[in-house]
């Protein structure tokens, strides 16, 4: 695993700034492949493992998901790592790591899905039409 992307969670909570600085609003002014920061709080009182990410605004946009961090703090700490802004769909984010030097390369959103691929990427916005099919379909 030297690339993947991981989902940004919390991102409808205030953060604790003065400005109450928007994490939602973060996300909607961040391009895809624009440079993240993934920050680890070892002092956060909810989770040790905790890994913030942060655009270059400074602007706290949410938390790396509490299963997917142990593991990301980890390898930030050993290897080195380069982070970029995936996505925003719903109500979560997602950044695109990268370890052990060079950029994150941004899948394609134009290249045709499978079934079973489009099932791990599903988007409860999404307008996904029916298969042509058996009689009772429309």
């Amino acid at each position: 695993m030297d690339e993947l992307t991981l989902s940004v969670v919390g991102i409808d909570f205030p953060n604790p700034d003065r400005s109450k600085s928007n994490r939602r609003m973060e996300l909607l002014l961040c391009a895809p492949g624009e440079p993240v920061d993934l920050r680890r709080e070892p002092k956060n009182p909810h989770d040790a493992n905790a890994v913030a990410v942060f655009s270059t605004r400074g602007i706290q946009m949410g938390y790396l998901s509490a299963e997917r961090a142990p593991m990301i703090g980890r390898r930030m700490q050993q290897e080195e790592h380069v982070a970029v802004f995936q996505a925003l769909t719903g109500s979560m984010g997602y950044v695109r790591i990268r370890f052990g030097g060079g950029a994150p390369s941004l899948p394609d959103p134009e290249a045709p899905t499978s079934s079973k691929s489009r099932a791990a990427t599903f988007d409860p916005d999404a307008f996904y039409p029916d298969p042509e099919g058996p009689e009772w379909g429309a």
